[in-house]
């Protein structure tokens, strides 16, 4: 049956609860209640810890006890709103030090997606996919799954539809009686469709993300669902991650 796009951010880059806790507990004496790190966020707490760790004589895990302050607690010095903290990502984003965000990683649910999208999304070798499998998952009919989902293109409308719907409906019928002949799932998937959905876990870090963003998303020619992919991964990373709206809008 058709179906829609689904993109949930099911994880993201956290500070160990331990150093966290460690963290907490020497800013505690410098501010109260904490200080700027009750408020710091655990990404731009790696980003920091990162950025600094090439231009400071601190070790990496002194970086956020001795210079959170500054950079947490002053307002950004460019006039472009935040703190200095956002300010000095700025910088080093600016000046195409992205290494350094690379550290920072988010992993999402995508469902619904099809084979002629995945095709393109593997592209960008610096994503991790597991991608549910038309070898070992069956699509019959009379499986689990209920036989397989497709997507529609978005031109295909109207007295189009009819031929569309046709052809998925023949193709499963294809399928079912490859498999009621003995032919294997693995081979019965041959006659499966680019449209054919699938499922994958996808995880990458920012800058892979901002690099994938740039290319894909809507307004640079990019297919109109993988250009979907793209918007709803960076509505997913802005929604935990406010401090990064500002680099998918520079991607």
């Amino acid at each position: 049956m058709e179906t829609k796009l689904n993109v949930v951010l099911i994880a993201q880059t956290k500070l160990n609860k331990d150093f966290a806790k460690w963290v907490y507990a020497h800013t505690y004496e410098q501010g109260g209640g904490g200080g700027f790190f009750a408020d710091a966020s655990d990404t731009q707490c790696v980003a920091l810890t990162a950025i600094r760790t090439c231009y400071s004589a601190n070790k990496p895990t002194e970086i956020i006890i001795k210079e959170g302050k500054r950079y947490f607690e002053r307002k950004a010095t460019d006039g472009e709103g935040g703190t200095e903290a956002d300010r000095l990502i700025r910088h080093i984003m600016r000046s195409k030090h992205t290494s350094t965000i690379e550290h920072i990683s988010y992993t999402f649910a995508v469902e619904g997606l099809s084979r002629s999208a995945l095709a393109q999304l593997t592209r960008h070798r610096f994503f991790s996919f597991s991608v549910q499998s038309q070898r070992y998952c069956k699509f019959g009919s009379g499986d689990r799954s209920g036989g397989f989902d497709y997507v529609k293109p978005t031109t295909v409308e109207e007295d189009a539809e009819q031929v569309f719907f046709e052809t998925m409906a023949d193709l499963q019928s294809a399928y079912d009686r490859l498999r009621k002949a003995g032919v294997p799932a693995e081979d019965a998937r041959f006659v499966l469709p680019n449209a054919a959905a699938c499922n994958l876990v996808l995880s990458g870090n920012l800058r892979s993300i901002l690099d994938f963003y740039s290319k894909r998303k809507p307004g640079r020619g990019a297919q109109w669902e993988i250009a979907d992919l793209a918007e709803r991964m960076r509505e997913e990373i802005v929604v935990e991650d406010p401090w990064t709206a500002k680099f998918f809008e520079e991607a």
